[in-house]
């Protein structure tokens, strides 16, 4: 199964309202703000969102792309990638799949909630 491309960006920061700043700047906007010091921006031109999520001064920071599937039990990771983790439910309504491209970098893959499959509540 393909995926529907690159949906977003999930950019880690150490700072998180600089980073906000910083994509307002270019022209981003906050769409929403999560308690837990991340959130989405958008383009008012389009193309994908940004997902913005801090995390602490001792982590190395992470860009990666976040592609769509329509559905978990049909994605297939490509031959020439490697699974880092298979589909588990996230907090935000979503299962989520990391793949690692040839050169090791890490791509997000999302998919809906199987059906009957509830989120779990926290976000750690």
């Amino acid at each position: 199964m393909t995926t529907r491309g690159i949906e977003g960006l999930i950019i880690e920061t150490h700072n998180f309202g600089k980073s906000v700043a910083f994509w307002n700047a270019l022209g981003y906007e906050l769409e929403f703000e999560t308690d837990h010091h991340s959130g989405q921006l958008r383009h008012p031109s389009g193309g994908p969102y940004l997902f913005v999520v801090e995390r602490s001064p001792a982590d190395a920071l992470e860009m990666q792309p976040l592609v769509g599937a329509d559905d978990a039990a049909s994605f297939a990771v490509p031959a020439s990638g490697t699974l880092d983790h298979d589909f588990e439910p996230r907090h935000w309504g979503v299962t989520e799949m990391v793949v690692l491209d040839p050169d090791g970098r890490r791509i997000s893959v999302q998919a809906p909630l199987p059906e009957g499959v509830d989120a779990p509540a926290d976000h750690h």
